[in-house]
């Protein structure tokens, strides 16, 4: 169905839907914060070694990879809305159980389960974003990304200090929260029919033949997996406690919300999407490097690390809206199809990362993770022929979008008034 966008609205005057969707992202993506301030207590603690509880990352996101393909098919079989409140209910459950576990294996299982909660609902809430906010798909993304980034920004200070407390902390902490994100999605969420059209499984797999779409997913499975690389690998050879690993990354994670809220846009409207994210890649690149060859030096590390939160945000927020505007399938289906390529990275990096630096030596993760980057910004050049749409798109043209998001932004509009 075609559908045109209002003139772009910012972030302000969105329907109550938008802003209850993006609530409920903020404590998804703060439960994977929670996590990073206690790799070294679990590892001390349950006697691990780092590539052990590097797992914890692994099952989750390499479930949350698989999970990915059959969102769209859950979502045009039940809904947005039940598709949303089932991955909700999954992180509740196996977050609560991690916390109960007694073991690295348990807990990596429980991870597990976790991640295909978080595929349901962090694949559903992007489609149902971009579907009702106004202002078209520049402002849909902004809230989206700044809510991953105040999520991202404010888990690891929570988990720093439940963590000092207890390993346990940041687990349950976590299943409590989504109890409040998922009471928020129930009450203010409008009701959705079942779609009229099912989707196949295989829609998302398809939806990667697509040369302009399998460019950007290669891109971002390799920038995902230089990511990943900094934020599961970093603790590590930073050797802080969980309080001050807290604070660290609440420093990156605030750079991550504040540049992909207020800076990614003025740089695309100046610069374009391309351009932007060109330069971008090299300069992660870069700062990788240097956290591979001051490693030891943890005022170097530490600077490093916050100061790629204000490039991964741009990043983050420009090949987001890239993958929307690029992809000629329903939403649902591109962002599940694209998530999945993306964080098959994500799966491999945290333990990749653990044993390289255990077999050879804590330098060789981050130059791994800097060629990764290097490779990303290479497979964007190759195809930078099939983009032309990115940039060529404005947010007030006709989009296509998916009959499901369609309603669910009629259904917003009505309730909010």
């Amino acid at each position: 169905m075609l559908s045109r966008r209002s003139p772009s609205a910012g972030l302000g005057g969105q329907p109550r839907v938008v802003w209850a969707v993006a609530f409920a992202c903020v404590i998804a993506f703060m439960g994977l914060g929670l996590v990073d301030p206690i790799l070294p207590t679990l590892a001390r603690q349950l006697q691990a070694t780092p590539s052990q509880v590097e797992l914890l990352f692994t099952s989750y996101i390499l479930c949350m990879a698989l999970a990915m393909l059959v969102t769209s098919t859950v979502s045009s079989w039940i809904g947005i809305k039940r598709t949303m409140i089932a991955g909700l209910v999954l992180i509740i459950a196996f977050s609560a159980l991690a916390g109960a576990s007694g073991s690295i294996s348990q807990i990596v299982g429980f991870r597990a389960g976790w991640g295909v909660g978080n595929a349901l609902f962090v694949a559903t809430a992007l489609a149902a974003i971009v579907g009702a906010a106004r202002g078209g798909i520049g402002s849909a993304i902004n809230l989206y990304e700044a809510a991953i980034g105040i999520g991202i920004a404010t888990g690891p200070i929570l988990g720093g200090v439940l963590g000092g407390i207890s390993w346990r902390g940041p687990f349950f902490g976590a299943s409590c929260l989504m109890v409040v994100a998922l009471v928020a999605t129930v009450v203010t969420l409008p009701k959705t029919e079942r779609p009229a059209h099912r989707v196949s499984i295989l829609a998302p797999l398809r939806a990667l033949r697509e040369p302009g779409l399998r460019t950007m997913s290669l891109t971002a499975l390799c920038y995902n997996f230089g990511f990943f690389t900094l934020f599961a690998y970093t603790p590590f050879p930073l050797g802080l406690d969980a309080h001050g690993l807290g604070l660290v990354f609440f420093g990156w994670g605030i750079g991550v919300a504040l540049t992909s809220v207020f800076v990614a846009p003025r740089l695309r409207a100046r610069f374009g999407t391309l351009r932007t994210t060109h330069v971008v890649l090299a300069a992660i690149a870069i700062l990788m490097l240097i956290a591979g060859v001051f490693t030891t030096s943890r005022p170097t590390l530490i600077a490093v690390v916050v100061v790629s939160g204000l490039f991964l945000g741009v990043n983050n927020a420009l090949i987001t809206q890239g993958v929307m505007k690029v992809s000629v399938v329903a939403r649902p289906i591109a962002s599940a199809g694209y998530s999945f390529v993306r964080f098959i990275g994500g799966a491999i990096a945290p333990y990749l990362a653990a044993r390289l630096g255990e077999m050879f030596n804590p330098h060789v993760p981050f130059f791994v993770g800097a060629a990764t980057i290097v490779l990303a910004l290479v497979v964007l050049l190759a195809g930078n022929r099939h983009l032309g749409r990115i940039d060529a798109a404005e947010d007030g043209e006709i989009e296509v979008i998916s009959v499901e998001t369609t309603r669910l932004a009629a259904a917003a509009t009505e309730s909010s008034r």
